[in-house]
């Protein structure tokens, strides 16, 4: 593809990136130059993956940990793998012992909504079935940033102080008290340029290298688990981190204008994207900066939410196939909803959450999209003491309400916010992609596709422009440099426009394209964190 100048930028300036040998892109660059090391030393793709996933658990605390989910498509060996590393809901849980609580509906912090967590299992997976390097070798890194410290960087700072005030009046009472522990200064946030540190987490992470993840699962990470949640009334026991394996899955596409756009199947919600996209692929842009356009991206992305909220769910649960939702004839009806004037469709108010994503390609062709999230901010509030294990609250997706498709069950996966992309032309790997942010992951991806393949801006380019969130019924927040004239037009065709300065709420993602002719790859990375391409 022969791409366009840079000309949407976000205010960051910043430029595509090129390289030859190898190259990582993610949202913090001592975690980038973690992956970046890993390849100088003879590792792969999936080996600089594994190091910079272990090393976002230290420098990027706020949005992800290792008691989050993860998951990842991997091109190695000539073909897409899918991982699926999402935990299910403790099987000691159920909707009844939670509404004998007084819950009506799940609550978002402390044991009740922590579900079994999958990182350091998909950690160990993916070196298994792919990794070069020893495994404990790929933790040194993210293991010497705990035990001897980093400074905080300026984004990083605000969202943890951010998060700090929010939180004050939330963690309270005995079991949160390892949170402040570990996270808080003498009760207050570390500021930026602050070195913080985290031994405990330091040596939980040398426990899963020594150990390929047995301690966390089988041993003594696993027992510490367990005695915390019967200490504090929790349901998460060693028997369900026990039984925990991830799952390799085939991932799903849909072909797109000659790519095709390749996401994790359900539980997750990339099929929402490929479902919009299946919408879309029957229209036409007048261009790219024109109402229009926006207002047939928004309308598609409401229709497939609407369906997604409905019908995704563990795939054990799920009364529809992916088949059936991709399917032309069901894009087709769809399709025709769109008209001049915005819909109001009838799904639940979207929140926000907290996530990291990373890209990574090799010079011998192998190319990783992975993510990993403890949900939203810090997660369920819960640290297991002398481990720096921060548990994700992924469970807050579950119904209390048995009808519904999500309903809680145990041993149940929830709906999940998480997706890795990946774009393939004539069978062959192109772009590893994400963008970080809840419910703004498959809108994101929406707009970073559509910004590649039908206005051919270069993956800094299609980072930097700026994005729409559909938030609820006709409800969209765009960013403040969204152009006025268009969000006046949206607003004439029935849409309530409200501009916004949260950068987070908008996702932050990174892309790695490889030139299929020359192999060189071209890297951007989102100016909405502290981001960085690290590259040789």
């Amino acid at each position: 593809m022969n791409f366009d100048p840079l000309e949407y930028p976000y205010q960051s300036r910043r430029t595509a990136v090129f390289a030859k040998n190898g190259m990582v892109a993610t949202s913090q660059p001592l975690a980038a130059q973690a992956g970046l090391e890993i390849l100088k030393k003879g590792g792969n793709a999936v080996d600089a993956a594994i190091a910079t996933a272990a090393c976002l658990t230290v420098v990027e605390p706020t949005s992800n940990g290792i008691g989050g989910d993860a998951f990842a498509l991997i091109w190695a060996n000539g073909k897409l793998h899918g991982l699926n590393s999402s935990g299910p809901a403790p099987q000691g849980i159920s909707i009844e012992i939670i509404k004998s609580l007084g819950y009506k509906e799940m609550p978002h912090r402390g044991w009740i909504p922590v579900t079994v967590p999958g990182i350091p299992a998909a950690w160990a997976a993916l070196w298994e079935r792919f990794g070069r390097l020893p495994f404990p070798e790929l933790f040194a890194p993210a293991i010497k940033y705990a035990q001897e410290g980093y400074p905080l960087s300026p984004i990083l700072a605000k969202y943890w102080k951010k998060a700090v005030q929010n939180l004050k009046d939330v963690f309270r009472g005995e079991e949160f008290a390892p949170w402040w522990e570990t996270f808080t200064v003498n009760g207050k946030a570390p500021e930026a340029g602050e070195i913080w540190r985290s031994p405990q987490h330091g040596r939980t992470l040398q426990l899963i290298g020594e150990s390929k993840a047995e301690a966390f699962y089988r041993g003594e990470l696993a027992e510490k688990i367990h005695a915390f949640s019967v200490k504090h009334g929790g349901f998460l026991r060693k028997e369900d981190l026990a039984s925990f394996h991830p799952q390799w899955v085939t991932p799903i596409n849909i072909n797109y204008r000659g790519y095709d756009v390749w996401e994790i199947p359900p539980n997750g919600q990339g099929l929402n994207t490929l479902m919009a996209l299946n919408i879309l692929r029957g229209l036409d842009f007048p261009g790219k900066n024109w109402v229009d356009t926006y207002h047939k991206q928004i309308e598609a992305m409401k229709l497939a939410f609407t369906d997604g909220k409905h019908y995704i769910t563990d795939p054990k649960f799920m009364k529809v196939t992916v088949k059936e939702l991709l399917s032309e004839n069901f894009a087709a009806a769809r399709r025709k909803l769109i008209g001049d004037t915005a819909l109001t469709p009838l799904p639940g108010t979207l929140p926000k959450g907290g996530t990291v994503y990373l890209a990574c390609a090799d010079k011998e062709g192998n190319m990783v999209s992975y993510i990993q999230s403890n949900y939203s901010d810090f997660g369920s509030g819960i640290v297991i003491p002398d481990t720096g294990i921060a548990l994700q609250n992924r469970g807050r997706e579950f119904s209390l309400n048995p009808e519904d498709i999500n309903a809680l069950m145990p041993g149940k996966k929830t709906y999940h916010t998480i997706i890795p992309g990946f774009l393939t032309k004539d069978g062959e790997p192109v772009v590893p992609f994400g963008v970080m942010g809840a419910y703004m992951q498959p809108q994101g991806h929406l707009q970073v596709i559509i910004n590649t393949i039908d206005f051919h801006l270069n993956p800094q380019a299609a980072l930097d422009a700026s994005r729409w969130m559909w938030h609820s019924a006709k409800t969209v927040f765009v960013e403040p440099h969204f152009p006025d004239h268009l969000a006046q037009a949206l607003e004439r065709k029935g849409h309530n426009i409200i501009k916004t300065i949260d950068e987070n709420g908008f996702g932050r993602g990174q892309i790695i394209w490889r030139n299929p002719q020359t192999g060189v790859l071209i890297g951007g990375t989102d100016p909405r964190t502290d981001s960085q391409i690290a590259c040789w």
